[in-house]
This record gives C-alpha cells, structure tokens and sequence, in this order.
C-alpha cells in the first residue's frame, strides 16, 4: 500500500499494484484497474516512486522469507484426484479400480 493525500487533504492508502496508470492533468489522477478514479495532490513522479519503494520492499520482505527452513509436509499426507463420477475412491471396477 502507499500513502497519497487527496484533494480535500485526507490521507489514502492505495494498493499499488491495482494502479493501471497515473496521469497528470490539473491534478494527478491516478487510474484503478477497476475503472475508478482517483485525483491526489502528489506528483506523478512521487506516486511512481511510491509505487516503486512499495514493490521493492514487497521484493525484500520475499528474499528474507526464502531463507528460512520450510516445514516438510506430514508425513503419509499426500493430494490425490478423486472420480468427478461420485464413484467412491479406488472402486468401482474390477480390482477395486476405477
């Protein structure tokens, strides 16, 4: 998230990664992914490097996370596909297969 001020002066946490564009118009408009928009008082290229600062320490948090040990899964606990049939797991058929 990064932190813009709107026109009226509040302040507004924005997912950066839902920013499709920002433009500078009277304001700077920065445009959603989701079709709204919303104007801010910073300049386009403080919100880029907001946005930038932001991804980056999403980077750096990640790289930490990678060098810790990860947890074996429990042991004899295993996916497996089950019929879309409704028939029941391993019957069925001759052999008990399915």
């Amino acid at each position: 998230m990064i932190v813009l001020t709107t026109e009226d002066g509040r302040e507004l946490a924005v997912n950066a990664d839902l920013v499709e564009r920002v433009e500078a118009t009277p304001g700077t408009v920065l445009f959603l992914v989701d079709g709204r928009q919303v104007t801010v008082r910073e300049s386009v290229d403080e919100v880029v490097e907001r946005a930038c600062s932001y991804r980056a320490s999403v980077l750096v948090a990640a790289s930490r996370l990678e060098g810790l040990p990860r947890q074996s899964p429990a042991r004899g606990r295993h996916l497996r596909l089950l019929p879309t049939d409704g028939r029941p797991p391993g019957g069925g058929g001759p052999g008990g297969r399915g």
